[in-house]
Parts: structure tokens; C-alpha cells; sequence
């Protein structure tokens, strides 16, 4: 229970922590009434919890790989117990104007790519940026962003958002709040700060935040699954310059279920080859101390030691103090362009400290986060089993091989028997229609393949009758066509309807799939135009957009729109959750 939003003075505050610690919630709620009633007699904020006219508070949310969402519904308890009356908004299912409404506003927003809003809410972003945009004269509010340092465009929404609401007139109750990959913390503190800024009763929130704790799950990300792999194979064939691997992990025993598009995160463990790098730069020693571990065993498990961006390079230098990096961070291009294919361990080298110790070399990394897989399977055809599709990276650059940390653990470190740290996360972005009566075409080059395998597996199972087309790109034709088998068997089945394949470096001129979607436009305009939902899996940075173009082009030459036209068509689509994309 935090008291630094307590209107209390110290010693009436302790007070209140000592009563609340010895009551059962029947108590607390009695007691919550208690005090708002004597809110009500000497004219002072009043707890509405109890009084039945409870503080209207919107809760709106901007999410694109499910983070944000998740948030929104902790800040629903979190604001309900504290005596709110909350309503959780979507932008991607929300006008701004509706915010003249508000009262009381909390905002989530996760940044996307570089800068990027989240793909549902680019049109509510739009709109709430552009000139028509209302006057919100008198909301208190206050904003949580999401996002990763490691990206230049640090939580960007978060602070658009935050200096936007200023801007059209609403009143910041509490500080906005930037939160890294590791965000729980940096949230729960916003959150707690937040509520207990907002107009309510802070008395009777502080007592029920005392005697209620949330319920936790059994496992998640704080508190991982171990999860033995049952099987692992290399999909690609011999002659191929990549490496996907086909990873099965047992669920046996644990109670946990997900749904197709649905991600597993995969807690990573640092190479020892890099783990040795390292401590050779900085001098330190591997069996020195840190709290209850060796630097070595911390610096496994505790802390990403690779990644490297301009954040972490100031920080570096906060303890360093070296001029010549201070001046090349202050160039901020031409250390955009030093960092790229770069990491830690090349900063260390370049800008050397001989004074480091354990702690002060620790504080200036990130906690290792666990990293995202798309979801290759569906329970009801593999129960107790959750399957993945995981390219192996792995690179030359700057005269020194790199690999990414958590493709190649379990590309090269765990093995059939062995047990890897996973949880669930969910993604109510990316989901088959409802009626399985409904035509699905599912777009996935490279990895973006596995939530189809996964969506296709569902569709078997649950005997859908609408159509199946799927688009799937790679290199080659004899080395790269990932589930090839399968896929053959679904379109003998019938269970696949269609399958178009874009090999790109099978012939002179490069085809992918944005070309094969143009081929095949007109009947693709009409499938959508009939009701079909239209899904994208794979990379953000040219596929992605790639395809979303391909589409506006195609709704221009099918349908006869124009740009702007074709432009808020697919934003209808979005809207109606009929085109969804889970992009990376």
C-alpha cells in the first residue's frame, strides 16, 4: 500500500495501515462506508463506493500484442475496489469525441515499431491529433506508455497522448508514466499513484488495497511454467541458408489452455560464449558476488547483455563519464548508424572502464525479457501441447558472429527432455471469426506462418465450412516450404481451400506475396466483399506494409475506390475485426 498520494498526515496514516491489517474484507467495506459517511457530515471528499453514487472513470486503451489490454482490466479492479465506477474503452472501437464525456480518463497506449501507434488504434490516433479534434476542458487524466528503449522512439504514444490531452484543455492529475519491456513496476507505481490522484476517497481505497490482494494465476510471467520439449526438428532442407526449428513442449499437468493466436513467452538463457565477453571488457570476475548469486550466474539468467541502443549507452556513460561518447551519443545520426549491428559488448570495448564493480555494472542493464513466439498449434488437435516455429538468427557483423538470444537457447542449448520457462499471453487482436461458417484468407512468409498452422488446425477440429486460402512466402521452393506435408494433406482434405505460394529467389525476378496477393485481387475483392476476415503474420517493417498496400490496391482496382476511399474501407475492415494482423 503506497502512502505517497495520502492525504494523511504520518502518524494518522500509520493508523489506518494498523487497523486495515487486522480486517477481513467484510470488515474493510464496512469501514470504507464508515468513512465515506463521514466525508459526507464535514463536506470533504467522500467515498461514492458506498454511497451509491459512484466516480464515472474511463479507462481507454491503445494495444497491439495484448499488453495494453491486459493493463486495462488491473486498472478496472484496481479502480472498482478504490470506489469507481469503470468503463474500459478500446480505441480501436471508440471515437475520441466520446472523450468529451469523460470525467475522469486513464489512458494505456503501446508504441508500435518505430513510433507507431498500435495498429487498431492508428485511426483513432489520427483523429485524436487532427485539428476537428473537440476541446476536453476539465478531464483529469493521466497516461501510462508502453514501449522499449531499445527503440528510438521511446513510448511515443504514451507522450502524444499525454501532451495532446494537456493541449485540448484536461487537467494532469498524475505524472505520465514510461514504461520499458520489464514494465509491471514502473505500471504498478503509475497505477497506484494514479488512482490515489483522481477525485475519490483515498481513506477507503488505501484500507481495501490493504486487505484485498489480487488473485494470481497459478503461472505467468512473473511466475513461469517449466515446460519439458518434447520434440525438436529443422524444418528447412538441406541447401538452405536458414534455420527454422519446429519446437513441441508438453503442457501436461499444468492446467494451462490458450486459444490460437495466442503467444508463448520464452525466458531466455544468455550463451556462456557471450556471458565471457562481457566479463573479459568490464575485468570483472565470475564468481564475484551479487546479492545471493555469482556475476556469472546473474548475468545468465537476470539481465539482457547484448542489446544496445542510445538509452543504454547513456546510462553506460552516466557511470563512465567519458567526453568522446557523450559527444558521439550528442550526434545522434551518426550513433544510430555506429549501434546498428552492434551490442554491449562493442560499447565496452570502445569506450573501456577500468573501475567497474558487480552492482555498478548491473544497474545499467535491462532485465533478460522473455520473447514472443506466435503460436503454431491448436489444443483441441494436440492437447497438453503447445507447438512453436522458431528461426534460428544468427549473423556476421562487424567481425564478430551474433546470434539472437532466445532462437538460438533453444536452437542450441536445450534438447528433447530438457525443460525451458514459459508462460501465456494472450491476443484478443488476432482471432478466427466466431461463425465458422466465415472464409478466413491468412497471409504468413517465414515464421508468420505458425498461427495458421495454428488457425487451420482449429478449423479442422471444429469442422468449419468456411473457406481456407492461404498465402506462404519463403526463399525456396525445395528447402524452405515450412509444414509442406501438412499443408498437401489439408488440400486433399478439402480442409485447405486454396494455397498460393511465393518463392522468391526460385527465378530471376523476386516474387512475394504482396505479387501473388495481386494476382489473385479480383477474387480476394470478392471474398472480402462477401464477409471473408483477412489475416497478416510476419514482419512489420516491409511485408506488413507491403501487403496493406497490395490490399489498398486491390480495393482500388476491384472495387473502384480511390485512395481515400480505399483507405477508410480498410480501416472498416480493422474496425470490424476483419483485418487482423500480428506483426513484429
Amino acid at each position: 500500500m503506497s502512502s505517497s498520494n495520502s492525504p494523511l498526515p504520518p502518524e494518522k496514516l500509520l493508523q489506518a495501515q494498523n487497523l486495515a491489517a487486522g480486517l477481513t474484507q467484510d470488515q474493510a467495506n464496512w469501514l470504507a462506508g464508515f468513512y465515506s459517511g463521514i466525508g459526507f457530515a464535514t463536506g470533504g471528499a467522500a467515498a461514492p463506493a458506498q454511497s451509491g453514487a459512484k466516480t464515472p472513470l474511463t479507462v481507454l486503451y491503445g494495444s497491439e500484442s495484448g499488453n495494453a489490454e491486459k493493463l486495462s482490466g488491473t486498472i478496472q479492479k484496481t479502480a472498482d475496489k478504490a470506489g469507481f465506477k469503470t468503463k474500459v474503452v478500446n480505441m480501436g472501437d471508440s471515437k475520441p469525441g466520446d472523450l468529451k464525456k469523460a470525467e475522469n480518463l486513464l489512458v494505456v497506449i503501446s508504441t508500435w515499431g518505430e513510433g507507431d501507434p498500435p495498429d487498431t488504434a492508428v485511426d483513432y490516433y489520427e483523429e485524436f491529433m487532427g485539428d476537428g479534434m473537440a476541446k476536453l476542458d476539465g478531464v483529469k487524466f493521466s497516461v501510462c506508455g508502453l514501449g522499449d528503449t531499445s527503440y528510438e522512439h521511446f513510448c511515443k504514444m504514451g507522450k502524444d497522448f499525454d501532451a495532446r490531452l494537456a493541449a485540448l484543455g484536461g487537467e494532469r492529475v498524475f505524472d505520465r508514466a514510461d514504461c520499458d519491456v520489464d514494465f509491471q513496476a514502473s505500471f504498478d507505481k503509475w497505477l497506484d499513484g494514479a488512482i490515489g490522484a483522481l477525485p475519490s476517497a483515498a481513506v477507503a481505497a488505501d484500507l481495501q488495497a490493504a486487505v484485498t490482494a489480487a488473485p494470481t494465476a497459478a503461472y505467468d510471467k512473473a511466475n513461469p511454467y517449466e515446460a519439458e520439449i518434447l520434440e525438436k526438428v529443422v524444418l528447412n532442407g538441406t541447401g538452405s541458408i536458414k534455420e527454422t526449428l519446429h519446437v513441441e513442449l508438453s503442457l501436461e499437468g499444468s492446467g494451462l489452455t490458450y486459444q490460437p493466436g495466442d503467444a508463448l513467452g520464452v525466458y531466455p538463457v544468455n550463451r556462456a560464449a557471450d556471458v565471457n565477453s562481457i566479463l573479459a571488457a568490464t575485468g570483472l570476475k565470475a564468481n564475484a558476488k551479487l546479492g545471493d548469486k555469482t556475476l556469472v550466474e546473474a548475468l545468465q539468467i537476470e539481465f539482457d547483455i547484448t542489446s544496445l541502443s542510445a538509452a543504454i549507452a547513456m546510462k553506460y556513460n552516466g557511470v563512465v563519464g567519458s567526453k568522446d561518447l557523450e559527444a558521439a551519443i550528442d550526434d545522434k545520426a551518426t550513433f544510430k548508424d555506429w549501434i546498428w549491428g552492434r551490442q554491449l559488448v562493442d560499447l565496452i570495448e570502445a569506450y573501456p572502464f577500468k573501475e567497474w564493480t558487480p552492482e555498478s555494472f548491473t544497474e545499467i542493464l535491462r532485465p533478460l525479457a522473455p520473447r514472443l513466439y506466435s503460436i503454431a498449434s491448436s489444443l483441441k488437435a494436440h492437447e497438453d501441447e503447445v507447438h512453436l516455429t522458431i528461426a534460428a538468427v544468427r549473423y556476421n557483423s562487424h567481425g564478430r558472429d551474433r546470434v539472437g538470444v532466445c532462437s538460438t537457447f533453444v536452437a542450441d542449448e536445450v534438447n528433447v527432455g530438457d525443460k525451458v520457462r514459459v508462460y501465456f499471453h494472450s491476443n484478443n487482436n488476432f482471432r478466427l471469426p466466431e461463425s465458422g461458417d466465415t472464409d478466413v484468407i491468412m497471409v504468413g512468409p517465414g515464421t508468420g506462418i505458425a498461427p495458421f498452422r495454428a488457425f487451420v488446425e482449429e478449423r479442422a477440429a471444429t469442422e468449419a465450412k468456411g473457406k481456407n486460402w492461404l498465402f506462404f512466402g519463403d526463399q525456396h521452393f525445395s528447402y524452405d516450404f515450412l509444414y509442406q506435408l501438412e499443408w498437401l494433406d489439408y488440400l486433399d482434405d478439402g480442409i485447405l481451400t486454396e494455397l498460393t505460394t511465393a518463392f522468391s529467389r526460385d527465378q530471376k525476378e523476386k516474387v512475394y506475396v504482396q505479387h501473388r496477393l495481386m494476382e489473385h485481387g479480383a477474387e480476394i475483392w470478392k471474398q472480402l466483399e462477401g464477409g471473408a476476415h483477412f489475416y497478416v503474420c510476419g514482419d512489420a517493417s516491409r511485408m506488413a506494409k507491403d501487403v496493406h498496400q497490395a490490399l489498398m490496391d486491390i480495393a482500388q482496382e476491384h472495387g473502384g475506390k480511390d485512395a481515400k476511399e480505399a483507405k477508410d474501407w480498410l480501416s472498416a475492415l480493422r474496425k470490424e475485426k476483419r483485418y487482423q494482423r500480428d506483426v513484429y
